[in-house]
């Protein structure tokens, strides 16, 4: 820890929480954020270091280079659910002894198809998936540097709108060539409430890894035909709130599903570009469940 920066304390992170995700009272924008922080830290400065160590850094370094000489990366674009298309980060391995192999979409948190969303997706192709993370702002010009800007950008998504458009990414890889027309889907933060929304709208979908992910109306759960792999923190009270009902739900609709919380955690403890929310064991143990899962059912 820097010497000038204080300890993070939860107080701070929930604070960050309500500034990235709202809440029952709007949430909050940057200048109440920072002004929260400074009255917790101690000052202006004290906060700006706390809200280094809080957000997720832009800068961190990859764990799977995009350079990797052990897979195959590009743009793919496909047509979307409406009118439009859409465009995303399609990962694959370089070589496999497979002919053909389970794909995923991957689905990234509310700021957008990032280089943290890339490299995860280029993590799971390692393990012998074709990989496509979407980049859900493409139709409106794709996701900006600015991740306030992609907040607001993800925010103004038409629910609707936007499980079409997941959905018709699930029938475009059905049919991508090299896969064997098995899909899951994996979603972070905003994307783990859009793979529980998409698991309730696609038939076809094989499998459902949701990270933290907001949960869908009980009354849509019945229409859910893929493996759930739910995954939790447990400081999460926002998100942890809903899963009782979800649970209920999901065994009354005689759902495959398993559920983790994993105790002492943040929100986004998967991700290890935050220093302060990660958390290595918790998100070493749910990447294994989640590898795991998908193999079995994606083949």
């Amino acid at each position: 820890m820097s010497p000038s920066r204080p300890p993070v304390t939860q107080a701070m992170i929930d604070l960050y929480d309500r500034f990235t995700h709202g809440g029952e009272d709007g949430g909050l924008d940057r200048r109440a954020l920072m002004a929260g922080l400074a009255r917790l830290a101690g000052g202006s400065a004290a906060a700006a270091a706390v809200l280094s160590a809080i957000a997720a850094s832009p800068a961190a370094a990859s764990i799977v280079a995009a350079d990797d000489r052990r897979i195959i990366a590009g743009t793919a674009q496909w047509p979307g659910g409406t009118i439009h298309h859409l465009s995303g980060y399609l990962v694959r391995p370089a070589v496999s002894n497979r002919l053909t192999l389970g794909t995923v979409m991957l689905v990234h948190e509310n700021r957008g198809l990032t280089e943290h969303i890339r490299d995860v997706a280029r993590r799971l192709a390692l393990e012998g998936f074709i990989v496509l993370a979407p980049d859900f702002l493409s139709p409106d010009g794709g996701t900006p540097a600015d991740e306030d800007k992609a907040r607001t950008m993800i925010g103004a998504l038409g629910r609707d709108a936007t499980v079409a458009d997941a959905v018709a990414t699930v029938d475009y890889l059905g049919s991508l060539k090299g896969g064997n027309a098995r899909v899951g889907a994996v979603g972070f933060c905003w994307g783990g409430g859009l793979v529980n929304a998409l698991a309730c709208a696609a038939g076809t979908l094989r499998a459902a890894v949701a990270y933290y992910g907001p949960q869908p109306p009980a009354a849509l759960v019945p229409a859910i035909k893929a493996r759930m792999l739910l995954h939790y923190a447990g400081l999460d009270e926002r998100i942890d709130a809903g899963i009782p009902a979800y649970e209920a739900a999901l065994k009354a609709a005689k759902v495959k599903y398993a559920a983790f919380v994993y105790p002492g955690v943040n929100h986004a403890f998967n991700n290890d570009t935050s220093a302060e929310r990660y958390d290595k064991a918790a998100a070493d143990l749910a990447w294994s469940r989640t590898v795991a899962m998908l193999h079995e059912t994606l083949g």
